[in-house]
């Protein structure tokens, strides 16, 4: 057990603490896929925010047309004050596109579509559904430094599950990257990366005057470039982290489509278009050799670690993620981030109309489909 302070605030689980947070003020925007569907672990975590009696649940869904329906009809079992933002409906395509704001689709996109519709309450919480330990203390801990000053706080915990070392992208992307780049700067922003015990984390809070100043990456740059601009809004003395204690939730291999490889891409240019914001100009021809040197170093360190707790750890393996991270360390070329929602050429209140609309037309459709078939 320890208790040491960052450069930003650190609460720490002591004694499993379930603090008093106004949680009754607070909309908790819990982003969805298909693959959410009816699972063990989104079913734990909607089960588990029963007992939370947040002021509302937003749930923006991607999802295809002919699935959308029976999700709705899933997720309105639940006793909470929550409704569906279905992110993919052809009206709120098309008025997207109109506005310029379409483009990739991601977790980040849904993610902004929601915190939008989140903007009346105090505070937004946000964190995913495929947490398989998921417990109702996670909103109010989220919520407790807010409820004392700060503006700003996520999530951080230990990714060591079925006896191996987890995080992967975190530990060996991430981490070192920030590291390679203090290397060079002393840059207040690099403090601020590196203050972060799970930078990569899903879960975060913060009240909605961040909140509707974030400007949100596309896809999994989210949580990297939502800290690139809470330092902005909050910085080092506004933002806490805030133990989540025992969390376990799926896993990605490192190769294909959806791989960590893949994501790297995202969360470095992420990363380093952050760190171009606030003024760090990268040495990028000595960057990737310089990151590749952290990394192996922190690979070995790993290694003593997992050895030492009796955990089970591929030294060799850990070595080729790292070559095929290197890959993803370039100058960041288009910015396309969403606006922030006070900068937004589109309202809230017509994203939640036309998705409604939407709603409205593919649930219908699904029943006229049902009764022809009887």
């Amino acid at each position: 057990m320890e208790y040491v302070q960052e450069r930003i605030a650190t609460l720490h689980d002591l004694a499993d603490p379930a603090p008093d947070a106004p949680t009754d003020r607070a909309a908790v925007v819990l982003p969805m896929t298909e693959r959410e569907y009816a699972g063990l672990a989104a079913e734990r975590v909607l089960s588990e925010l029963e007992h939370v009696d947040p002021e509302r649940v937003v749930v923006p869904l991607r999802a295809s047309a002919e699935r959308v329906g029976p999700f709705t009809d899933w997720l309105s079992e639940y006793d909470l004050p929550l409704s569906v933002l279905w992110c993919d409906g052809p009206r709120l395509t098309s008025r997207l596109a109109e506005e310029g704001l379409n483009g990739r689709r991601g977790k980040g996109r849904d993610v902004w579509l929601a915190l939008g519709q989140a903007l009346d309450s105090e505070f937004v919480v946000v964190h995913d559904a495929d947490t398989k330990t998921y417990s109702r203390s996670y909103v109010s801990r989220l919520l407790f430094p807010l409820s004392q000053g700060y503006e700003f706080s996520k999530g951080y915990y230990a990714r060591v599950e079925n006896d191996r070392l987890y995080g992967r992208l975190f530990r060996l992307f991430y981490a070192p990257l920030v590291a390679a780049l203090a290397e060079e700067t002393d840059a207040p922003i690099l403090d601020y990366l590196s203050a972060f015990r799970y930078a990569l984390a899903g879960e975060f809070a913060a009240t909605t005057d961040v909140a509707r100043r974030l400007r949100v990456q596309r896809t999994w740059g989210l949580e990297v470039g939502t800290l690139g601009d809470a330092f902005t809004l909050a910085g080092l003395d506004g933002s806490a982290q805030v133990d989540l204690g025992a969390y376990e939730h799926d896993h990605r291999a490192v190769g294909g489509p959806t791989g960590l490889s893949e994501m790297s891409r995202s969360v470095g240019a992420a990363l380093l278009q952050v760190v171009e914001d606030h003024g760090v100009d990268p040495a990028y021809e000595t960057l990737p050799r310089r990151y590749r040197e952290t990394a192996r170093r922190l690979v070995r360190q790993y290694g003593v670690d997992a050895a030492f707790n009796g955990l089970d750890y591929d030294r060799s393996e850990e070595y080729e993620q790292v070559e095929r991270y290197t890959e993803a360390i370039t100058a960041p070329s288009d910015d396309d981030r969403l606006p922030a929602w006070v900068d937004s050429p589109i309202s809230p209140a017509t994203v939640a109309e036309l998705a409604e609309a939407d709603l409205r037309e593919s649930t219908a459709d699904e029943a006229d489909d049902g009764g022809a078939g009887e």
